[in-house]
């Protein structure tokens, strides 16, 4: 990744090449995709062009738009990161969701109550996706509590 002179280096920002263009795309739009495999059913994240479960091949494994909807399965506040740009964004929620298709998918928990990061969150509340523009044309999922 060139930072050019001066800048430092973005440890948040994607590697976006023509497989996963489409994900990074349908995030902009604020949709969130995901692969499922037409040999076994299941659908996975992070994009991968075969099934991590059945090992269906590319020609069986295609892009769908998921529902947004998940559940919190673990999370962690936190409160030192020294990678840019995420030093200047503590504290923050790191968790790890269950997505509503199936999917286990890592990610940073936004709002909820209470102005401390964290409060309020418990296991298995519900959560939905929405977007966080990273840098210029880039979009990630992170999730907030459903009707926050």
């Amino acid at each position: 990744m060139s930072t050019g002179a001066g800048t430092a280096a973005r440890f948040d920002l994607p590697e976006i090449d023509d497989f996963t263009r489409p994900y990074w795309d349908a995030a902009a739009e604020g949709r969130l995709l995901l692969r499922r495999c037409g040999e076994c059913g299941k659908a996975h994240h992070y994009p991968r062009e075969f099934c991590p479960a059945c090992w269906a091949g590319e020609d069986r494994v295609t892009w769908e738009t998921a529902s947004g909807r998940a559940t919190l399965y673990t999370w962690s506040v936190i409160h030192r990161n020294d990678l840019p740009p995420f030093g200047s964004r503590v504290p923050y929620v790191a968790a790890v969701v269950d997505l509503a298709e199936g999917p286990r998918m890592m990610t940073e928990v936004v709002g909820g109550e209470g102005a401390e990061p964290g409060v309020g969150l418990r296991v298995g509340m519900e959560l939905e996706v929405t977007f966080r523009e990273a840098a210029e044309g880039v979009w990630v999922a992170v999730f907030a509590p459903r009707g926050a």
